[in-house]
């Protein structure tokens, strides 16, 4: 078999001549290539590192459907939409997660209950907000191209191992 690729089309129909058990094997690892590239461009465009630390790829088949993630995962990620959107101005109130308000708080440690620095500023603080740094959509953006590029060479490299001549852009032949 020999098959000429270019493009995402291309892909699209050299994939679809292939068993499904086949396709779908080779896609999902191929696919973990490209979605590490997107990866690697928000890890790049990422100002935190606590974040940047966060961002995984992942590749999962589910029927004939397989899908690539970039997400973030595990201690931090919750600060990943803060810094990717940025946030409105609001008002931080003080709560030890039990339920406790600030004046609470402050009765039992007769200190205050938030602080800036080593200074106790009271039961509340007014945030200005945060301006938005994203980093998952230029990473994407940014990628896009290559990412495909590392798709294909990965079928091919794949294909290439069980017997199959896949060329890219006139290279191979």
């Amino acid at each position: 078999m020999t098959a000429r690729m270019v493009g995402l089309v291309d892909l699209q129909r050299v994939l679809a001549d292939l068993p499904d058990k086949l396709e779908a094997n080779v896609l999902r690892g191929a696919m973990k290539a490209g979605a590490e590239v997107i990866a690697d461009g928000a890890r790049d465009n990422c100002r935190s590192s606590e974040v940047k630390a966060t961002i995984v790829s992942s590749a999962r088949v589910k029927g004939r459907v397989v899908t690539a993630l970039v997400q973030t995962k595990g201690d931090g990620a919750y600060k990943a939409p803060w810094l990717e959107y940025g946030t409105e101005a609001h008002i931080i109130r003080a709560n030890d997660g039990e339920g406790r308000t600030a004046r609470r708080l402050n009765r039992l440690n007769r200190k205050g209950a938030l602080m800036i620095g080593t200074a106790f500023v009271g039961d509340a603080v007014w945030h200005p907000g945060a301006k938005p740094y994203p980093f998952m959509r230029p990473g994407l953006d940014q990628r896009q191209e290559e990412a495909v590029t590392v798709i294909g060479e990965q079928i091919a490299a794949r294909l290439g191992r069980l017997g199959a001549a896949v060329v890219i852009d006139g290279q191979g032949e």
